[in-house]
């Protein structure tokens, strides 16, 4: 059990008839008000400010029986605890300057994480490898800022900086270090996201059997009778680190069949939310979209085609780009150019499978980044107009992108964000 705040020093008195040495585990007994032993076991106190939060914290780590643990809960409610919300520890971390924002978001993605590369880059983003680019980028900023409004405040100075290479140098390398930034933040969205894979095609294509394989289990029942598959199937799998959440669908037909009809529509319905669409189809069939082309998927979703069955045909394991999309030519059953799907999907999406110089990202932080590029873009236009424009204009544009990169890290933010992203933590972080 935790507690955070200015009581809680009175708390520990109240359940441990002492106040720990500060930062030294000690072990104690854990009374109830009439000074009866609920429990026994560790006793941490960490004063403020050297603690997690920034405030005092008291942890009593007991024998976790659930019934035991109420019972010293309820005792902390007595001496004026509260229960937490969610992810107040962390707010109050950030609120009180422990974190920035990055930071403690990185505490949720942490415990979310469900690869060992999510893992390792939630950790190197809370120990501040995002925030760190963030704050070079605004420092950089600030220092082209200086000089831009200078020439503004002091026009008695007669410095024209668009004759003078050295703001435009800036904006060039600015923007290249933000470039850097952003691939690195997409990388991090990839790893914390994944992609959806959407696997779809006519009926009796191999579909199951390609989630098989993917999955590496008997996940989908898979029989020579069209039509077997007739709900959603779903199956979180990961390549080099890379989430996929793989989904296989029923078979797309005309069918009269009430229940197969519902499991077309489901399958329709999943399609139009991928990432990505998988059209399996048997090498022994010729290739049929008319599905696709008919509801518009074809033009506006990432296609891969997956020439399935080829242990039957002869047709050589490979990769081809045509005209319509990539094909993948391989055999669900033996596993046969699997591989090769997997190396494909990687490279659609550009995902690389390394964590160093990476870290952790969110939509948002990429929507900041974006934003700021543009502000950048425009800056930099400026200096192609003739005749130039006035200096504010350059100014202001830099001032958005500042504001923008602060976002990301909390130095400008509303209390509107601040409730989003830390009512999505769990209770206790």
């Amino acid at each position: 059990m935790r507690v955070s705040g200015p009581g809680v020093r009175a708390i520990a008195e109240g359940i441990l008839r002492t106040l720990p040495s500060p930062r030294l585990a000690g072990y104690h007994r854990f009374r109830d008000a009439a000074g009866e032993t609920l429990d026994s076991g560790i006793a941490l106190f960490f004063p403020s400010p050297h603690s997690f939060t920034g405030e005092d914290v008291l942890e009593l780590q007991g024998h976790g029986g659930p019934l035991v643990l109420d019972l010293l809960l309820r005792r902390a409610l007595q001496l004026g605890a509260r229960p937490a919300r969610p992810g107040e520890f962390s707010e109050r971390a950030f609120l009180n300057g422990k974190l920035d924002l990055v930071q403690a978001e990185a505490v949720a993605d942490l415990i979310a994480s469900t690869t060992e590369t999510a893992v390792r880059l939630a950790g190197q983003t809370l120990q501040g490898e995002f925030s760190r680019r963030v704050e070079a980028l605004v420092e950089a900023l600030i220092r082209l800022r200086t000089y831009v409004e200078a020439a503004i405040d002091f026009p008695d100075e007669e410095i024209d900086f668009f004759a003078d290479d050295l703001v435009r140098s800036d904006l060039c390398s600015i923007h290249h270090q933000l470039n850097t930034v952003q691939c690195a933040a997409e990388q991090g969205r990839l790893v914390r996201e994944g992609i959806r894979v959407v696997i779809a095609g006519p009926p009796n294509a191999g579909k199951s059997s390609l989630l098989n394989a993917l999955a590496g289990s008997d996940r989908a029942i898979v029989t020579e009778v069209p039509g077997t598959t007739r709900d959603v199937l779903r199956e979180e799998i990961q390549i080099a680190g890379l989430p996929l959440h793989v989904i296989d669908t029923a078979g797309l037909r005309g069918s009269d069949d009430r229940v197969e009809r519902e499991g077309i529509r489901r399958a329709r319905a999943e399609i139009d939310q991928a990432d990505r669409l998988l059209w399996v189809f048997d090498d022994r069939e010729p290739l049929d979209l008319s599905e696709l082309e008919a509801t518009g998927t074809l033009s506006r979703l990432p296609l891969t085609l997956v020439r399935n069955k080829i242990d039957l045909t002869g047709t050589p394991v490979g990769t081809r780009v045509n005209a319509i999309a990539t094909e993948v030519c391989l055999s669900a059953r033996t596993g046969s150019g699997l591989d090769l799907l997997k190396n494909h999907l990687q490279e659609a999406v550009g995902y690389v499978p390394r964590s160093e110089g990476l870290f952790m990202a969110r939509r948002r932080h990429l929507d900041a980044l974006e934003g700021a590029q543009r502000q950048l873009l425009a800056a930099q236009s400026l200096f192609e107009t003739e005749p130039p424009p006035a200096s504010e204009l350059i100014a202001e544009h830099l001032r958005l992108a500042q504001r923008l990169l602060g976002e990301i890290t909390g130095v400008f933010t509303s209390d509107d964000l601040l409730g989003r992203i830390f009512g999505s933590f769990c209770i206790g972080k």
